[in-house]
């Protein structure tokens, strides 16, 4: 492999890689962690996930191969992708995951036929879905992480930021942004705000921090909150109707 300069460039090259040995095309890849989500620390592995599509005889044959490529994973690269069948069959049901992708700011590469995807995305987003998502991610990093006098600190993140997405999804009935930033500004009550910026300050500076001292006021916050969008969960409509039609066209379109 030629001598790379930069992070990005060596991911690329990987991509390329991917393609050729894996006889794929990879429609849109953008990083998914804690770098897309605004707060990674120093030395924070990239996470890089992938859609893509095989040849059309592939999906014409009964001995198909996984739908998933698992392609690197060290401290550095974490790298692994989607097959496309895969990917528009999870949209049906309102995958989250999905969502985000599709909203990462930190974009390797995407293509003319992804465009057809990510133009009908959002009308398969389904907001109680994403609540359940969201707010059992918090709740469980909560519990596990959050809860002794020494806590660990990316762990907060871990939990205000799908609690922040319940928030904005409650209020304004879309996929959340991927920015951190973005919802703590819009949905963060002010009473806690320094504390939080104190956290991403420790968080951003410096390399990956285990244990620091519980910060109680913000520990005080996701208690209450996270048993306030509870609620609020339990009493909204479950409704799914979306239909196949629209991604089978996709689908089709891009074999």
């Amino acid at each position: 492999m030629k001598e790379v300069k930069s992070m990005e460039e060596l991911i690329k090259l990987k991509l390329k890689e991917i393609e050729e040995k894996e006889n794929i095309k990879i429609l849109h890849c953008v990083e998914s962690g804690s770098r897309a989500w605004g707060f990674a620390s120093p030395d924070s592995d990239y996470d890089v996930r992938f859609i893509y599509v095989r040849p059309k005889e592939f999906y014409l044959q009964l001995d198909k191969t996984r739908d998933v490529i698992e392609w690197e994973l060290n401290d550095t690269l974490d790298i692994n992708g989607w097959d496309i069948s895969k990917a528009l069959t999870l949209l049906h049901k309102s995958n989250s995951t999905l969502f985000e992708w599709n909203s990462s700011p930190i974009i390797y590469k995407t293509t003319d036929e992804w465009e057809k995807v990510s133009a009908v995305i959002n009308r398969y987003f389904v907001a109680k879905s994403g609540l359940y998502h969201y707010l059992s991610t918090a709740k469980s990093n909560y519990r596990e992480y959050l809860k002794g006098e020494t806590v660990r600190l990316k762990k907060y993140f871990y939990v205000l930021r799908p609690l922040l997405a319940c928030k904005w999804i409650l209020a304004e009935g879309t996929p959340p942004p991927m920015l951190f930033s973005t919802l703590m500004e819009k949905y963060l009550e002010e009473s806690i705000k320094s504390d939080v910026k104190k956290l991403l300050d420790l968080k951003m500076n410096n390399p990956e921090i285990g244990e620091i001292k519980r910060f109680d006021k913000v520990n005080e916050y996701i208690d209450r909150n996270l048993a306030a969008v509870e609620e609020l969960i339990k009493s909204l409509p479950t409704i799914h109707d979306n239909v196949w039609d629209e991604l089978n066209e996709v689908f089709l379109s891009l074999l």
